[in-house]
């Protein structure tokens, strides 16, 4: 007997968009999985879904004992560089509390007082000053917080590879400490390679250096770029130390700091190939699901179980392993996907690598912003009229507006509708929501039979034959 459905974080207000009538955990056909039930080796979380946060602030004092601070000294200014995705890991509330512990315990252990906390925004112009709003961070850190996008004046940073550019005003300190975190949603992207540097590119940077990672290096070796940032002279004059909070599919592991982020980034690839590598495997063996898109933020990086959407969307393509640095990765499988041919398109797209086992999707909310690639070979149902209106004015997605014209993307009048028609265009009774949620999965009870039923040949596979591989693809024998 499987236990209801867990009711999700509820959304931080925004212009991006208005929550939805009514979460998908509130449908009564859906059932709770906890991570744990699936693999019960995973350790145990100091935070998951709970209303008390008092964890998060004496682990980030205990894990900030052995960082060297003495680089700072009274009357120099420090910044806190965090990113407003972290708002939306738990409600926010756990990433705000170690912010604040960051910045009492440099205060207590350096006498510097100018201790500032930057928010970056991903993209967008306004993310940044919402997040300071709902989380009350002014008063957090008596009026010392700023914002900073990636179309904010920038700055030449030097490197090995040539001329990037960061954000001026994420630099323009004495020190600064790389307030982080290592959800690792985008794992068909970085596979594991230098994760706890992505936010020298996609976070710390102008949008120049942003689009290059994204789109002139791609996949296959955009890695390096935020790393040769963070070990350009410029960068390495005002870093002080890391701190990140650790994640794990089960909720928050542990906070981790270190001066030296290449021996942090390791101790976080080793522990997310063991732990996410399961749960991504686990979502890969679905043979058939609809998906529901329960966001607060934009749909790829909207968790289940800890795992995206994103990443189900690119696993189980053309028999690769996305972890494997042997294989192609998800993205890069234009040409060994079959295209399939639609006359009803409007135009002819490539496909890109779209698990064959998601049959349909449901958008009960999702922010717009973000290309969704070939995902329109897919039926599409999106909750309420007025949220398909709203899509259909994303500019990142033009093809909204055509397939709605064309009645490809259909509007449903409410939840239960959209997913009764999601369920008979997929054949199947399997869903899985992606609203936010780590430490257990939201989804239909037969979806939950066939991961019960298959969570112990991944575990298997996972440890005997793939783990080691990726170890040691990586040098982490």
């Amino acid at each position: 007997m499987y236990r209801p459905a867990v009711s999700p974080f509820p959304f931080m207000e925004s212009v991006y968009q208005s929550p939805p009538r009514k979460r998908a955990a509130e449908h009564p056909g859906f059932v709770s999985l906890p991570v744990s039930t699936l693999f019960p080796e995973f350790p145990e979380a100091i935070y998951c879904y709970g209303e008390d946060c008092s964890a998060i602030r004496p682990n980030t004092f205990q894990a900030l004992e052995n960082v060297d601070m003495s680089m700072i000294k009274p009357g120099h200014r420090v910044h806190l560089l965090a990113s407003e995705h972290g708002f939306s890991i738990f409600g926010g509330r756990p990433y705000r509390e170690m912010l604040g512990a960051v910045k009492d315990a440099v205060r207590e252990r350096t006498g510097c007082e100018e201790v500032y906390l930057g928010v970056a925004a991903y993209r967008g112009f306004r993310e940044s000053r919402e997040v300071i709003e709902a989380f009350h961070l002014e008063e957090l850190f008596e009026g010392r917080v700023f914002e900073f996008g990636p179309y904010d004046e920038g700055v030449a940073i030097e490197t090995e590879v040539g001329t990037l550019y960061g954000v001026k005003k994420a630099y323009d300190a004495d020190w600064f400490v790389h307030s982080y975190y290592d959800d690792p949603r985008e794992m068909y992207f970085h596979r594991f390679l230098a994760r706890s540097f992505k936010a020298f590119a996609m976070s710390y940077a102008r949008l120049e250096t942003r689009s290059a990672y994204h789109y002139s290096y791609k996949n296959r070796s955009c890695n390096f770029l935020p790393v040769a940032i963070f070990m350009s002279p410029y960068v390495q004059e005002r870093y002080a130390f890391s701190c990140i909070m650790r994640l794990s599919p089960t909720g928050i592991m542990a906070i981790d700091a270190d001066n030296d982020l290449f021996a942090l980034d390791r101790r976080i690839t080793r522990g997310h190939l063991e732990r996410f590598g399961k749960m991504q495997k686990l979502l890969e063996s679905i043979e058939e699901c609809v998906a529901v898109i329960d966001g607060g933020r934009w749909g790829y990086y909207v968790h289940a179980g800890g795992v995206t959407f994103g990443v189900l969307m690119f696993s189980n393509c053309a028999g690769h392993d996305i972890l494997d640095l042997d294989s192609p990765s998800a993205l890069m499988m234009i040409d060994e996907v079959p295209y399939e041919e639609r006359e009803d398109l409007p135009t002819k797209m490539l496909r890109t690598g779209i698990n064959p086992a998601l049959k349909a999707v449901v958008i009960n909310q999702q922010w717009a912003g973000i290309p969704f690639l070939n995902l329109f070979s897919k039926p599409i149902y999106v909750v309420g009229r007025d949220q398909l209106d709203y899509l259909r004015l994303d500019r990142a997605n033009p093809l909204f507006k055509a397939m709605g014209d064309l009645g490809i993307i259909r509007a449903a009048p409410d939840l239960e509708t959209a997913l009764k028609w999601a369920r008979r265009a997929a054949r199947t009774d399997k869903v899985l929501v992606f609203d936010g949620s780590f430490g257990h999965l939201n989804l239909s009870p037969s979806l939950a039979d066939e991961l019960m039923r298959k969570a112990p040949e991944v575990r298997r596979k996972v440890e005997e034959e793939l783990l080691p591989r990726w170890l040691r693809q990586r040098n982490l024998e």
